[in-house]
């Protein structure tokens, strides 16, 4: 007896220095319940025109892993933001904000509650909060009103905005406007995007909190190339972590590139390494910190001029098919996993300015799924953003085509393909949405092969800058891809461009850390983009017309982009000259050349005017000529 009893005390120290371990080891599992906040409201941020303005509120305190009830399903929070003019008004979706420092502390519970408006208007901002509970009520709405939480009424005033340049604060929000481009609601200008696409492992960065990698030979990135980058009026976190992602953007600005690409789940997927939950296979509950510290990265990307291209799902998960079934959303339907992480997506991030909704990289859902889904985020969306989505190239017309029309809440595409068909699929889109009657934003964002991409510079790690051929296409290299891919797009009537890297070259797709691999083809990019700019050519008022250059198969030998009567470009791709039919035109135009490898002035060539009223002969180059050149045609 006496020794059943010493070994039932030993026992009960053990389990005793256990339980303690584990608590020192395992903090946040301990962490003691606090009482509810009061329902006050804390306006905080620039108050600004188009400047992020956040509302945080003193919630129910809740924790990220709570259960019954989920703090991100069951409660509810939507605020209205209604200017004093009674336009316009949005009703923005709330998310669960931890102790709404979680970037900084990576917190898990708390009982900040928060939303995010960037306004369009001056002046006075009514709010109205409005705080349910039930279950899914975030999702389906209904649930029981929450006191002292529900209808906090308040308001601010907003001043108009004092920045220039790059920053998109300084331009208001990028919208879809009819067009076969999105335009800056206060500057009025439209928009042509030239940036990354790669590496779609963008936000698989070491420094972000509950990031790991699943995939032994797709590690973490540091970005450390880009650590350099990195100034001392960037952002950084927690003593100084993400100077590495941070200085990634500096150095795509600095280059001139506005766009950059990334996954926010490819949970199964080539990279198996981002996800916005807690838990790679927890759908329901979403990591605060770790979304506090995406949205510093992706706000100073706004900052820098830089476009947001959310990916929303890769194509092993995007269904209940293939090695990603167990890690899709709802098997690809819309339920309340997939409804979740839209909202999660729109509330946290949709007051940026320029973004687009991606529905899927290669996307393998059925078309009511595709129509649900995309659906479902324009009821959700109070800023409206472009909506796209991406499939493989043999499968545009089967995905594409139950797209089209004024019935549609597709707004764009997502292209790819071989990067020598750019420009024939770009003007198919373009030609198809129009007549459809819903004009589509159409963007080139992957180009093949596959396996290359748009190659790294000649003698970068040793690249010769040639891919080798293979049995889709013949080798090429960056002056193929500036000629056919970005040049093919643009003079289709395309939006723009994005990079892909390929798999089988220097800094590829799933780990690239150095952008500067491609530092010639940047170069390209905003040579390109500059050129519209500069000599305010009106693309957004221009159509496609190859017909007047004599090349109606619409192939690679030549481009012509115009607005009928006033300008005319042509693009030749591998020099030469062209004739250009002008018997519909009146009057004398001029004739001048521009450089797209090395870009500046406009310069003269053999021929310096032309007049109209039939097919005239548009001359020489000035220099080079067997290099490409663009010929603008302008009437005087």
């Amino acid at each position: 007896m006496k020794n059943r009893l010493v070994s039932k005390i030993l026992l009960l120290f053990s389990l005793m220095n256990s339980a303690v371990a584990l608590a020192e080891e395992l903090p946040a599992l301990v962490q003691p319940r606090q009482t509810n906040g009061n329902g006050s409201v804390l306006i905080s941020g620039e108050l600004k025109q188009w400047h992020k303005i956040t509302l945080t509120l003193d919630g129910p305190f809740a924790a990220e892993l709570d259960q019954e009830p989920n703090p991100s399903a069951d409660f509810n929070l939507t605020v209205s933001f209604t200017h004093e003019s009674g336009s316009p008004s949005y009703k923005v979706p709330g998310y669960f904000a931890a102790d709404g420092n979680a970037g900084e502390t990576s917190a898990t519970s708390g009982m900040k509650w928060r939303a995010h408006v960037s306004p369009d208007k001056i002046g006075k901002w009514n709010y109205a909060v409005a705080f349910t509970k039930g279950k899914n009520a975030a999702l389906e709405g209904g649930g029981v009103a929450m006191k002292p939480f529900d209808d906090q009424r308040g308001s601010f005033s907003v001043a108009a905005s004092d920045k220039t340049g790059r920053d998109f604060r300084g331009q208001g929000r990028l919208q879809y406007v009819g067009k076969h481009y999105l335009q800056f609601e206060g500057s009025q200008q439209y928009f042509l995007k030239v940036g990354a696409d790669a590496p779609e492992t963008f936000l698989a960065y070491v420094d972000i909190d509950g990031t790991i990698a699943k995939k032994g030979k797709v590690p973490l990135k540091t970005w450390a190339p880009h650590v350099k980058d990195w100034t001392p009026s960037s952002p950084t976190w927690q003593n100084g972590k993400g100077k590495g992602i941070i200085g990634a953007l500096n150095y795509l600005s600095a280059k001139g590139a506005n766009a950059v690409s990334f996954l926010t789940y490819n949970a199964g997927g080539d990279g198996d390494n981002v996800w916005p939950f807690v838990q790679r296979d927890d759908k329901l509950h979403y990591d605060c910190s770790k979304l506090d510290q995406w949205q510093i990265v992706l706000d100073h990307a706004q900052k820098l001029g830089i476009y947001l291209h959310f990916k929303t799902q890769e194509t092993e998960n995007d269904d209940g098919k293939g090695p990603g079934a167990a890690q899709s959303l709802d098997g690809g339907e819309l339920g309340s996993q997939r409804k979740l992480y839209y909202r999660e997506l729109v509330a946290r991030f949709g007051y940026e300015l320029a973004l687009n909704w991606n529905f899927g990289e290669e996307n393998t859902q059925t078309p009511e799924q595709q129509r649900a889904e995309i659906s479902y985020v324009a009821s959700l969306d109070p800023y409206s953003h472009l909506r796209v989505i991406h499939t493989y190239p043999n499968e545009q017309e089967k995905v594409y085509g139950k797209l089209l029309g004024k019935q549609s809440s597709l707004t764009g595409t997502s292209l790819q393909n071989e990067w020598d068909n750019v420009h024939k699929c770009s003007l198919k889109w373009i030609k198809e949405s129009a007549s459809a009657g819903k004009p589509w934003v159409v963007a080139n964002d992957e180009q093949g092969s596959a396996a290359t991409g748009i190659p790294a510079d000649p003698g970068y790690q040793g690249f010769s800058g040639n891919t080798k051929p293979n049995n889709k296409t013949g080798g090429y290299n960056m002056h193929d891809t500036r000629k056919f891919t970005l040049w093919g797009n643009l003079m289709a009537g395309g939006a723009g461009v994005e990079y892909y890297f390929g798999y089988s070259i220097p800094q590829n797709d799933l780990l690239c850390e150095d952008y500067r691999s491609r530092d010639q083809s940047w170069d390209f990019a905003r040579i390109a983009v500059e050129f519209f700019a500069s000599n305010k050519i009106p693309f957004w008022e221009m159509t496609n017309a190859n017909d007047l250059i004599g090349n109606d198969k619409d192939d690679n030998t030549k481009y012509c982009f115009t607005k009928t009567g006033e300008v005319y470009l042509i693009y030749l791709p591998n020099g030469g000259t062209s004739e250009l039919d002008l018997t519909n035109a009146v009057g004398e135009f001029s004739v001048r050349w521009f450089n797209p490898r090395k870009g500046g002035a406009l310069q003269t060539g053999s021929v310096k005017s032309v007049k109209t009223g039939a097919k005239v002969s548009l001359g020489n180059a000035p220099s080079e000529p067997s290099e490409d050149w663009l010929v603008v045609v302008r009437k005087n």
